[in-house]
This record gives C-alpha cells, sequence and structure tokens, in this order.
C-alpha cells in the first residue's frame, strides 16, 4: 500500500460522538469510511445514510463483522468504556488498529489489558482525545516551554463542567454504573487530567487527593467531582468536574513569570479559529488601581477541526505502518495509561474516604 492510499476506517457503534468522527474521517483527506457495524442491520443502515457515508461503505448488523472484513485498516471504537476491552482486545488481535474512545478504560488495569494486545500484534493505538491535536496546542506549549515569558510551570488548574438535562442525569450511559461507572471523572476529569499531565510535560504527580463532598447519582456514579495533585517538587494541580454546572472548559497554568489563561481547550468556541491568552512579567500600575499591561490574545486558525486533524495523524501512523513495516508509536498509549492512572487514584481517594492516594506507575 501506498502513503497516498488513505487508511479504512470501521466504525463499531453508532453513538452520538460517532456522527462527528464520520465527519472527521470524511473530511479528513488521508482516511475514508469502509464499514460501519451495530447491534442491529437497521440502526446502523440509518446512520450511515444520515451521516453521508459514501456508498461503497459496508453496513453489517454487528461489531464482528467489521473486523472480520478484510477493507478495514482500522477501527473507532466509540462503545461505552465497560466494552473497551472486549471490542479494543478482539480488533487488535483481529489486525485492526485501535482509536478508541476515552475514558479508555474503567481502570489502568483493564487498559493494561487492551496494550498488551495492540503491542503484540503490531497495531496502531491512540485515545480520542482531540484537542491534544489542534495547532493551538503546539502554539501554547511554546509559551509554557519559553523561559524568558513564561518561566517554570507551578501550578495548573482545570475545569471541564456542562448542565446536563434531567433526561440525560436519568438515561445517559454516562450516569450508568455496568456502562460507565466513571461518571463525570470519566467523561469530564478524563480532559482535566490530561490537560494538567500535558501541561507537566506527563511527570505524574506524587499524591492525589480527591476533594471531599463529591456528588453521585442513587446509583454511586459520580456525577460532579474533583481532586488535587502534588508533585515532589512543590508544583501543584486542581481540576474540577460537573454534569451539574454551567458549560465551562478552562486551564488556567501558572508560571513563575508569566500566566496561561484558556477558556474553551476541549471544543474551541468557533471550529476554524481558536484563542488564548499569555501575560509575562503581570504587575499593577503605582496608584495599583489597575494593571500596568494586559494579557495578549493570541488567536490560531486551522483548516481543518481538530477531530478531523486527530484522524489525520492517526491515519499517518497507520500508514507508515503498513507500507514502510515501522513500529507502532508508543507515545499516545503511554500518554492515555498516565491519564488513566491519575482517575484510579482520584476514585481510589473517593473510596478510601479523602485519604491521600500515591501515584504508583
Amino acid at each position: 500500500m501506498s502513503q497516498t492510499e488513505p487508511i479504512r476506517f470501521g466504525i463499531l457503534g453508532c453513538a452520538d460522538i460517532a456522527r462527528k468522527l464520520s465527519r472527521a474521517i470524511l473530511l479528513s483527506s488521508t482516511a475514508t469510511i469502509s464499514a460501519v457495524g451495530s447491534r442491529t442491520l437497521s440502526k446502523a443502515t440509518t446512520f450511515a445514510k444520515l451521516n453521508n457515508f459514501p456508498p461503497t461503505a459496508k453496513i453489517y448488523g454487528s461489531y464482528e463483522e467489521v473486523l472480520d472484513d478484510p477493507n478495514v485498516d482500522a477501527v473507532y471504537v466509540p462503545l461505552p468504556t465497560t466494552l473497551h476491552v472486549k471490542w479494543a482486545v478482539a480488533a487488535a488481535k483481529k489486525g485492526k488498529h485501535v482509536l478508541l474512545e476515552k475514558p479508555v478504560a474503567v481502570s489502568v488495569k483493564e487498559f493494561d489489558e487492551i496494550v498488551k494486545v495492540c503491542e503484540e500484534c503490531g497495531v496502531q493505538f491512540m485515545d480520542g482525545t482531540m484537542w491534544m491535536h489542534h495547532p493551538r496546542t503546539e502554539v501554547m506549549k511554546g509559551f509554557l516551554e519559553d523561559g524568558e515569558k513564561f518561566g517554570k510551570v507551578k501550578s495548573i488548574h482545570t475545569c471541564f463542567t456542562f448542565g446536563a438535562d434531567p433526561d440525560f442525569l436519568e438515561n445517559d450511559i454516562r450516569v450508568k454504573p455496568d456502562l460507565d461507572a466513571l461518571g463525570s471523572l470519566g467523561d469530564e476529569g478524563w480532559y482535566c487530567v490530561r490537560a494538567i499531565l500535558w501541561a507537566y510535560n506527563y511527570e505524574l504527580p506524587k499524591t492525589v487527593l480527591a476533594t471531599r463532598e463529591p456528588v453521585l447519582n442513587k446509583a454511586g456514579v459520580l456525577l460532579s467531582c474533583g481532586a488535587s495533585l502534588y508533585w515532589q517538587d512543590g508544583r501543584v494541580a486542581t481540576f474540577y468536574c460537573s454534569f451539574l454546572s454551567n458549560l465551562t472548559m478552562d486551564i488556567t497554568a501558572v508560571g513563575t513569570k508569566g500566566t496561561l489563561h484558556v477558556h474553551d481547550f476541549i471544543i474551541p468556541y468557533e471550529e476554524k479559529k481558536a484563542s488564548f491568552y499569555a501575560a509575562s512579567e503581570s504587575s499593577f500600575d503605582d496608584l495599583v488601581t489597575k494593571w500596568g499591561s494586559q494579557p495578549s490574545k493570541h488567536v490560531i486558525e486551522n483548516d481543518l477541526p481538530q477531530e478531523a486533524l486527530m484522524v489525520t495523524e492517526f491515519s499517518r501512523l497507520v500508514a507508515e505502518i503498513k507500507s514502510k513495516n515501522a513500529k507502532p508509536e508508543k507515545k499516545w498509549p503511554t500518554i492515555s495509561r498516565k491519564t488513566q492512572l491519575i482517575l484510579d487514584a482520584v476514585k481510589a481517594s473517593i473510596d478510601k474516604g479523602f485519604e491521600p492516594v500515591q501515584i504508583q506507575e
């Protein structure tokens, strides 16, 4: 296969998020949709029609048929978290590369099962954290690593909340213990934790301490929670996630010389343009009635939405493996595992009565 040939995706399931990824695959010049499978043929047929699948795409009434299709190179798996191990492992064993929705698993033990099989079968793994692939993310990282303008990072504060409606809080898979047992911690906290790790160059904290009084539903699933993270050298981080508050997705990174603010880090306000604010050597005026200088706004434009850029990068890695016999990129499963480790520690701290939990790789 030449690298110019598009990577052929199969989609396992017709979840809402799969609509967005289907569009992203079609927007990417390096990928195409080859198949979709659902538990019923009628649902898969309707999904393909509503999402403008190419006429060549195969429609299947089971996930197994997608994995058995020789014209599928990779699969996108948007299934509930409790099904990730089963279907990601099954896909890898069939030689399919795996783009897996977050959170990647219910626990790091389950995730390790997935990665082990992916490595044994030589397939690429990547999770579906889209904002990591936005060009703004690289520009912001450049500011964080600028010793003159930002200095050394000392603290990170992240937040992802949205106000879920009564139907969501009663019926969505993210509030069901048998489907997505981590609730808001897995759905929203994943992004917050990833942003913290990203800002700290993926160096794990020493200790995690969950915030007291999280909100749980009657089934025991987290609807709202938070935590503090501590590093040995005195660096700190906090995050808060909730299904019960207004839509907010912030990062505040504070350095010895500068500060970074971003208010839409997970999904930008606009699809083709994103911004952040950077401040350096901030101070007040002489009378302390106002700031001497205000943070500067930086705008980054992009031709493709971040989810299409994610598909493009994943497809590039798959093409390298297929056409050049390259080894799968280990960066992505490593980052996923560290994110999952911290989620596990937050959950453990809650379960232990808000005791500090030591992170062990």
